[in-house]
């Protein structure tokens, strides 16, 4: 298998948006951007090309992500940022813009936080300055083909370069197979957030925060 790791690019956006839905799924029937979304998964994706797309960098920008490709076809991607660049006040901003392109409204987005906002009880909390690998995701075809140890190494070599000390990532508690994979290439668990509201909502105890460093 001749594998290419590039630079995500706009036409790759229709498939970075099953990556971000399916990571945020994880192994649970609805993720985030289900909830937020409340559609079927057609709208749910139409949202997050849009979302991808915008004129804003956030952390769910096809800009930070890199993909593994065959014959210039995607088959596996993530992304990395730093929190201070693409964070929540720039993700605001996206989801703003993306509501806009779609006509989904003020009244929408703020029923979709009621439904999914819970996850903020349970968010990571990053050093500051620290590289955040994020939306790992590759469809079964191709799994276990080592595709994600590589694109892992790509991306921490990217946050390594743009002056990062130490990588994060968060894992939903239960997905025992993503978290032995980042074990695997060096992170280790440094915290765990449960909360009542997270679970009920998520069917999920909670998310786990995995380090290393870089």
């Amino acid at each position: 298998m001749d594998v290419n790791i590039a630079e995500a690019r706009r036409e790759h956006i229709p498939f970075l948006a099953w990556v971000i839905l399916t990571a945020f799924r994880s192994h649970l029937e609805r993720g985030l951007w289900d909830l937020f979304v409340d559609g079927s998964e057609e709208e749910c994706l139409r949202f997050l090309e849009a979302l991808a797309g915008t004129e804003t960098r956030h952390w769910e920008h096809y800009s930070n992500f890199i993909v593994a490709e065959i014959d210039g076809a995607p088959i596996s991607a993530l992304c990395g940022y730093f929190e201070a660049e693409c964070g929540g006040p720039a993700l605001g901003q996206g989801i703003h813009e993306a509501s806009q392109t779609l006509g989904r409204s003020d009244e929408e987005n703020a029923a979709g936080w009621h439904r999914a906002g819970s996850i903020a009880y349970c968010a990571p909390e990053h050093e500051p300055g620290a590289w955040i690998v994020e939306n790992v995701a590759t469809p079964p075809e191709f799994r276990r083909r080592g595709l994600v140890d590589r694109l892992l190494g790509e991306i921490l070599e990217k946050g390594r370069t743009a002056g990062a000390s130490v990588a994060d990532v968060g894992v939903l508690i239960g997905n025992d197979s993503a978290q032995r994979a980042y074990e695997k290439t060096e992170f280790v668990v440094v915290d765990e957030k449960r909360h009542p509201e997270f679970e009920a909502v998520y069917n999920c105890p909670g998310i786990r925060l995995l380090r290393r460093s870089l």
